[in-house]
């Protein structure tokens, strides 16, 4: 047998060896170092996502699945004071728009009623911060920015409903899950007649169907405001600023026409009727004789002969019939001086009655300060010595007094505050804020004249629309062969622009004459003579009010 081999004792460092003698190379180490370190950091992360964070991804799925929107409420409808709807809001469409079921706002009328209903925009901060309805508005929210939008934007605005839906992995929706409905805006109620608004805007577009020869021209119309009240309450039956606006350019987003409106040096967005002011002219003289007859001044057969002209210093001062045909009326009572709107007898009227009660009494009639109507409104101005010597640093003349009385110089009004003021000599003698609102409640105040005083300056009212008066147009004023008496007032106001403009334009006037419905007030910028111009835009008017009501 063989046998086995004799062990022997290793020396040195040797140790036992099985196959071929070799060490690990470093390489090796480092990789199973580096398989550990990520196996250990992929355990910790998974840990980290299933346990820490589990129920926050899981929540993130389900909301990429599921997503609420918002389902725009219904704006409350505005209509006109027979019911006729001017604005509403068409059900949500049925696309999304930026997570929501949008509800588009339409103005049935248009630019016919621009300036009092106003438009809508999107909500921006100062409106999401200064909110003070109760239903709050929300990013995304549009809301009114400008007229009755703007008023009543707490009533016309709804609660806005929200949808849940479930969504494919496209994004597209595929069930509804849940919904809560949302609640229409209340109804708002104008006490305007849309008839006249319509009728009003004809008359000032490029084609006026009844344009007759006696008309006034297309070119003097660019620039006006027209203003009619009802004269018991205040309610506002028409309120119409040119050029106009339609509310649908800003609702609906065209944002090329609102840019036009922007750039538009004849300022559509201007409401000439509240905002605009400039000297009434002749129709501030209703004031005048009201406040001499109550002041004593003048009484209603006070005579004054009508010279032509009349001098103060080194000025003369003319009335209007003497500086066009060369002619002078005689003798002038207080009557006769409304009817034939003469000058000269105001002048010395103004002169008797003193500045002074001259700015009391306009401020009675409302004058230099804003009405209680809601809209944007320019105060107007009514001069004095103290306003003269304040910011002209200059003295007060007995010229100054005269163009005063008869409208002119530094006086300014804007036409909403003519129209109030009419209305005084409309209903026996009360001033009333115009009104908005078919609801609203009527706010008159009595006014300290006279029954005498009111019987006089309506009378001088009345023949200034009858054969003689200034108020020709009127002469032979019937619907549906019917005469119908009004009283009136013309007014042509020096105009202060460049290179010697046309004056303005002004006609205020009431009808029925014994009992009144209506007030209407026309001014045209720079058009001209007040008979000529706006009292057949008035005519046009009053006939549409009376085939209508």
């Amino acid at each position: 047998m063989n046998k086995l081999p004799i062990i022997e004792k290793a020396g040195g460092d040797q140790g036992m060896h099985f196959g071929n003698n070799s060490t690990r190379p470093p390489s090796l180490t480092i990789f199973l170092i580096c398989v550990v370190g990520l196996f250990l950091i992929l355990t910790v992360r998974l840990f980290q996502l299933t346990v820490v964070k589990g129920s926050y991804y899981r929540r993130l799925s389900e909301e990429n699945r599921i997503k609420e929107v918002v389902i725009e409420a219904k704006r409350g409808e505005v209509i006109d004071r027979k019911g006729v709807v001017i604005a509403s809001s068409a059900s949500p469409v049925s696309g999304l728009v930026k997570d929501r079921f949008v509800s588009n706002r339409v103005v049935a009328l248009g630019d016919s009623v621009g300036h009092i209903l106003g438009y809508m925009q999107l909500a921006d901060k100062n409106d999401l911060n200064n909110d003070l309805c109760l239903n709050k508005l929300r990013l995304g929210d549009s809301t009114g920015k400008k007229g009755v939008e703007k008023l009543y934007e707490c009533e016309l605005r709804g609660i806005n409903g929200r949808k849940l839906l479930e969504l494919n992995a496209q994004g597209k929706p595929l069930k509804t899950l849940g919904q809560i409905e949302p609640v229409d805006g209340k109804i708002v109620q104008l006490s305007i007649d849309q008839k006249l608004q319509q009728r009003t805007q004809e008359l000032f577009s490029q084609n006026i169907s009844s344009q007759s020869a006696v008309f006034p021209k297309q070119e003097f119309l660019d620039k006006a405001a027209v203003v009619a009240l009802e004269p018991k309450t205040g309610r506002t039956l028409l309120l119409y600023s040119n050029p106009t606006f339609d509310p649908n350019d800003f609702n609906l987003k065209n944002s090329e026409r609102v840019a036009d409106y922007l750039k538009d040096k004849k300022q559509p967005l201007f409401n000439r009727v509240t905002e605009g002011a400039y000297p009434p002219g002749s129709i501030f003289k209703l004031v005048i004789a009201t406040g001499a007859l109550e002041e004593k001044a003048m009484k209603p057969d006070t005579i004054i002969e009508d010279t032509g002209q009349i001098t103060a210093g080194p000025l003369k001062f003319g009335n209007w019939y003497f500086l066009q045909y060369g002619k002078t009326e005689g003798e002038v009572n207080m009557v006769k001086a409304i009817k034939r709107s003469n000058d000269i007898y105001f002048y010395r009227a103004g002169e008797r009655l003193g500045v002074t009660h001259i700015k009391t009494w306009a401020e009675k009639f409302g004058f230099g300060k804003i009405t209680k109507f809601p809209l944007l409104q320019s105060e107007g101005l009514i001069p004095s010595p103290f306003w003269k010597e304040e910011i002209l640093k200059e003295q007060w003349y007995l010229g100054d007094t005269y163009n005063l009385s008869i409208g002119q110089g530094y006086m300014l009004t804007t036409p909403i505050q003519i129209a109030q003021a009419t209305a005084v000599f409309a209903n026996g003698g009360n001033l009333c804020s115009p009104l908005i609102k078919q609801d609203d409640r009527p706010n008159c105040t009595k006014m300290p004249m006279s029954n005498e005083t009111l019987q006089t300056v309506r009378e001088g009212m009345k023949q200034a629309c009858d054969t003689g008066g200034t108020g020709w147009p009127f002469f032979e004023f019937s619907v549906k062969n019917k005469r119908v008496n009004v009283g009136c007032k013309t007014g042509t106001a020096e105009s202060h622009g460049v290179g010697k403009p046309e004056p303005h334009a002004w006609f205020t006037v009431f009808a029925p004459f014994d009992n009144p419905e209506i007030v209407l007030t026309i001014l045209v910028e720079n058009g001209g003579e007040g008979s000529t111009v706006a009292a057949p835009i008035a005519k046009e008017l009053l006939t549409t009010y009376f085939e209508e009501n």
